[in-house]
């Protein structure tokens, strides 16, 4: 196989002896090049070769058009359009400190997920102008949960047991996550999951009053906060079940939704996969775009986010068996970028499911992730998403008042801030914790402590406390990613009410339109801009 060349400035080779051991002169699509530059490491470094040379520093990269995704001929030359339609996935090639291997790649003109050492890096800058390496960068759900910074050591510690129940009839409760804070400024404390029968056992120091106590559940249950608990040698607390008859945040601000709210409306799910058993959640399509885990398996990973927020954008169950989201009429997509071992998504495969999310013609993409650097290879997807007539609506992220986290803070997007509301959820719910002024017009809504805010906030949607989907049932979940669903089902909504605009060119006016009608459907709730933005569409 003749692979592209990848200059090599430690070479000692002439060019005759490359073209010897390639079999060919080496050349670029341009044309020959001399010098240093012309001294390439052409053949592919058997499996062998490849592991002796593991000990130098290989790091992961992108290379990508300079301007864009893909390789488009009126923004990248010929020359690197060649370039990145001949490089095979699989690949390697290079000798010493210029290897390089293609591990991914986002269609033949696209982004290549590439492993190489620095040395090959700056070869090939020099060899390929019209082509730029990014850094691999990490991105997280954008779900809020409080979690400890530290946890108490053994020294003066006794062994507590912890037994959760049912509040309605004093089951004990399985597999709920207990979280016992000491000292609440540091938050240093203990945590332990409950057995079969309901006791998590954590070593707590022996004080009078336990500062606070949280209970989280994944399915079934409301999540509990006790403050200034008094200790004892055994504890016991009970946790509330949901009633899915309950107006959670979602119903309160967006009311009950129709069957045919957000119908002939496609929502691509960019998250950690969505269940494709759960009863009230209809998948049409997606792939899983992690690198080395299999295309096909788009289904839930293991951490449920993606299968709640799905819920949120369109879950078609009926109250009191079943739960219907915003837009229930509206077709999921589910892409997949969350890997099966709980590392964060990378900037490569978030921006693979945005591409595939535009081929499949889906006409809203929710992000509900953040939390990395800003990016040049994601801002791209979303650049390119939003040409291409396709909305991209993302979290604002969950810092606590800090600004919009990256690719909220992007102007292609529609960034959403989380707003919650006194009331929507029971008075000792861990959602408590996330109430913070200032308050609006009416004094029960809030924006959440959490959430967030800036200039770049476009809209608020309800994101506290909210109940939707999880494989096996329906569960609690808070943040910004709960609210950017709730406002893409209202995207699905609006847009749905028109069919000429569903079904318009797919270009950048079919996605301002989208963007504008949305907008002006907002009502301020009275908080300030960079809190609200424009407020809450309808």
């Amino acid at each position: 196989m003749r692979l592209p060349p990848i200059p090599d400035r430690h070479a000692s080779l002439s060019i005759a002896n490359d073209t010897q051991r390639c079999g060919g002169p080496p050349n670029f699509p341009d044309g020959p090049l001399s010098g240093p530059i012309a001294r390439l490491a052409r053949a592919p470094i058997e499996g062998r070769t490849w592991a002796k040379l593991g000990a130098m520093a290989l790091t992961d990269h992108v290379l990508l058009p300079l301007r864009g995704l893909r390789a488009a001929s009126r923004t990248a030359s010929v020359r690197a359009r060649d370039y990145l339609g001949s490089l095979p996935v699989g690949a390697r090639w290079g000798r010493g400190r210029t290897r390089m291997e293609v591990l991914d790649t986002i269609g033949d003109d696209g982004p290549k997920l590439v492993r190489l050492e620095s040395d090959a890096a700056e070869a090939l800058r020099a060899a390929q102008p019209g082509l730029r390496l990014v850094p691999v960068r990490y991105y997280q759900p954008a779900r809020s949960q409080f979690r400890l910074a530290a946890r108490i050591g053994r020294a003066g510690t006794t062994l507590v047991p912890v037994t959760v129940r049912s509040r309605t009839d004093g089951t004990p409760v399985a597999g709920a996550e207990v979280i016992a804070v000491v000292d609440v400024g540091r938050q240093i404390g203990a945590t332990a999951t409950t057995d079969r029968n309901g006791v998590a056992r954590l070593r707590l120091p022996v004080v009078e009053k336990l500062p606070r106590l949280y209970v989280f559940t994944d399915v079934g249950y409301w999540s509990l906060l006790r403050r200034n608990l008094v200790m004892s040698a055994a504890l016991e607390v009970t946790i509330r079940p949901f009633d899915r008859r309950d107006r959670d945040g979602v119903r309160h601000f967006l009311g009950q939704a129709s069957p045919d709210h957000g119908a002939g409306v496609h929502v691509a799910i960019v998250d950690t996969g969505i269940d494709l058993a759960h009863p009230d959640l209809t998948v049409v399509g997606g792939a899983n775009t992690v690198t080395g885990e299999d295309p096909n398996d788009y289904g839930d990973n293991g951490q449920h986010h993606g299968t709640h927020v799905a819920g949120i954008v369109a879950a078609h169950g009926t109250p009191p068996s079943g739960l219907a989201g915003v837009a229930p009429g509206a077709a999921l997509h589910s892409y997949r970028v969350f890997g099966r071992k709980g590392t964060g998504a990378t900037n490569f495969a978030i921006a693979k499911a945005i591409d595939l999310a535009v081929t499949d013609r889906c006409d809203l993409i929710n992000l509900s992730l953040g939390g990395g650097d800003p990016d040049p290879v994601l801002r791209a997807a979303v650049e390119d998403a939003r040409a291409s007539g396709v909305v991209v609506m993302a979290a604002a992220g969950n810092d606590g008042r800090q600004p919009v986290s990256f690719p909220g803070s992007e102007p292609a997007v529609v960034a959403v801030s989380a707003l919650g509301r006194k009331g929507t959820y029971p008075t000792d719910s861990s959602a408590v914790a996330d109430q913070a002024g200032p308050y609006g017009r009416d004094k029960a809504n809030f924006i959440a402590a959490f959430s967030n805010v800036g200039a770049q906030i476009d809209l608020a949607g309800p994101g506290v406390a909210v109940v939707s989907t999880v494989p096996g049932g329906y569960g609690e979940m808070s943040g910004t990613s709960m609210a950017c669903p709730a406002i893409t089902g209202v995207a699905a909504r609006v847009l749905a009410r028109d069919a000429t605009l569903l079904r318009a060119d797919r270009d950048a006016a079919r996605s301002d339109e989208l963007i504008s009608r949305l907008l002006q459907s907002a009502t301020s709730l009275g908080f300030p801009s960079e809190l609200e933005g424009q407020g809450l569409p309808r």
